[in-house]
């Protein structure tokens, strides 16, 4: 009996021991720490998200934590203290958070969540997080969209409408196609949408719709109609030399069916920017037209086609240039466009020049301006003379060229 009580009485001084040394430890860490702590607190933000648009009551959590223990969080919006020094007191903390947005200017603002420990050091986090506030109700109206609401076969349709206030996208619905819409100049609120039609469209009236939504998902539904107006295209009979295609097979292995599948990848791939300006330029001193959009051609070779595109003649080799700003994004040769540029002018358009006699100092990728030479006039592909194809595409459809010389 006498040695259980003896081993408990070790036992126990053991155990004090034990806790007296836990507890020396423990001070002289936190001790430590107080004094020598270097490490910033940890900060993270539940329910605000860096770039995105709110309205009404900003709600949300800040999360943080701390080696020694935080202190503190200040909350500032644009650098003006929101709620300053809130007491947290703790190793690790969840701060709920609740902003009103009402009482701020709606636009882009930046809040910043600072942290600050216990330490003597007084180490410091600020998470800064872009936002932007949008309390104003969306509201738009279509302003134009050509002439009469009539539209050539072959030509494009121009939507427009205004904002009262820049939108998160627009669409406009129309043929069984979704079109995107772009600000027609930077920081506009006059948004448009280019809606191609192919020259065999049928000449007939139809609907279209626009659908807008904001930052903070307020949308609007604008609907209209347009006429598509028949054109009487004119018919003619090609005549190329029976060998023309062969003898360029000594050039390239490129085939019609390589440039196509080229095309989609292009105006899958166009950036999103609007490039052009105004309107685009004639690409060479024309002194006449071939062969006019939309003229159904026969020839022994190709049988019945429709020329999508204008056939422009000049001095042999006369210099042709960019007929807008934009990007070069083909330079090859294939057996019936011959020597081929393509130029991509954002949002799916499109120009190509085919035939050229040689290229200028250009290369894919190259940005281009409007004027600068592209390469020279000739007769390369499957050509019966000396003329510069010139094609435009909008979503990879083909459209008639000269109507973009006539847009503003």
């Amino acid at each position: 009996m006498i040695l259980i009580r003896i081993y408990m009485v070790h036992q126990i001084r053991y155990l004090v021991l034990g806790l007296l040394l836990c507890t020396v430890g423990y001070f002289s860490y936190r001790t430590y720490l107080y004094y020598f702590n270097t490490v910033a607190p940890d900060v993270t933000v539940v329910g605000v998200q860096d770039n995105a648009y709110y309205a009404g009551q900003i709600k949300g959590v800040v999360k943080g934590s701390s080696p020694y223990k935080v202190a503190n969080l200040s909350i500032l919006l644009d650098d003006k203290v929101v709620q300053e020094n809130i007491p947290i007191h703790k190793k690790k903390f969840e701060y709920p958070i609740s902003l009103d947005t009402q009482d701020i200017i709606d636009g882009k603002h930046s809040i910043t969540f600072a942290v600050t420990d216990s330490s003597k050091n007084q180490n410091k986090t600020c998470l800064q997080k872009s936002l932007g506030i949008d309390n104003q109700s969306l509201q738009a109206t279509i302003v134009s969209h050509d002439q009469d609401h009539k539209v050539l076969q072959g030509r494009c349709l121009r939507v427009q409408f205004q904002t009262n206030k820049p939108t998160a996208s627009a669409t406009v619905q129309t043929l069984h196609s979704k079109y995107n819409c772009f600000p027609k100049s930077p920081n506009s609120l006059v948004y448009e949408a280019i809606v191609p039609l192919d020259c065999e469209q049928a000449a007939q009236e139809y609907p279209f719709s626009i659908d807008i939504k904001d930052y903070v998902g307020n949308s609007v539904l604008l609907e209209d109609k347009f006429q598509v107006v028949g054109v009487p295209f004119k018919k003619k009979i090609l005549h190329v030399q029976n060998n023309k295609l062969k003898s360029e097979l000594e050039f390239t292995s490129l085939q019609e069916r390589d440039l196509e599948q080229a095309l989609e990848k292009i105006s899958q791939n166009s950036v999103k920017q609007k490039l052009w300006t105004g309107a685009f330029d004639v690409p060479l001193l024309m002194t006449g037209t071939s062969t006019e959009f939309g003229v159904i051609r026969t020839s022994q070779e190709r049988g019945r086609t429709v020329h999508r595109a204008v056939d422009l003649v000049a001095e042999p080799r006369a210099v042709v240039w960019a007929a807008q700003n934009g990007i070069v994004v083909l330079k090859d040769r294939y057996t019936h466009s011959g020597n081929t540029v393509v130029l991509d002018h954002g949002h799916g358009v499109v120009s190509m020049y085919f035939h050229l006699h040689d290229f200028a100092d250009i290369e894919v990728g190259q940005k281009v301006k409007k004027g600068n030479p592209l390469g020279r006039m000739g007769m390369t592909g499957f050509a019966n003379g000396h003329h510069l194809h010139w094609e435009i595409r909008v979503n990879n459809l083909a459209v008639d060229p000269m109507q973009w010389t006539q847009l503003s």
